[in-house]
């Protein structure tokens, strides 16, 4: 037998995972109750905060987006691995 579950949420949260499910090709009621199945099988229930990089790895990627658009740092693309050992050995 089937029920009914009302569950207040904000109007965001229902729009990005009604998104979600369309992208899946499934209906939202169905990833609602393949998440509820799922931790009730697993016995958990699973939050995660998004990942968030460490100053140092923000400071070392400008630099080397910034490298990237001056042209600096970067090698060619090369057909074979000879013609990058070649290169390689040429520097």
């Amino acid at each position: 037998m089937k029920t009914v579950l009302t569950v207040k949420i904000s109007s965001e949260l229902k729009k990005q995972a009604q998104a979600l499910a369309e992208e899946v090709g499934l209906p939202l009621s169905t990833v609602v109750a393949g998440s509820l199945k799922e931790s009730i099988e697993k016995k958990e229930v699973r939050f995660s905060a998004p990942y968030q990089m460490s100053a140092k790895l923000e400071r070392k990627l400008a630099k080397v987006e910034k490298d990237i658009k001056a042209g600096k740092n970067m090698s060619p693309a090369f057909s074979d691995p000879e013609e990058a050992i070649r290169y390689l050995r040429s520097r």
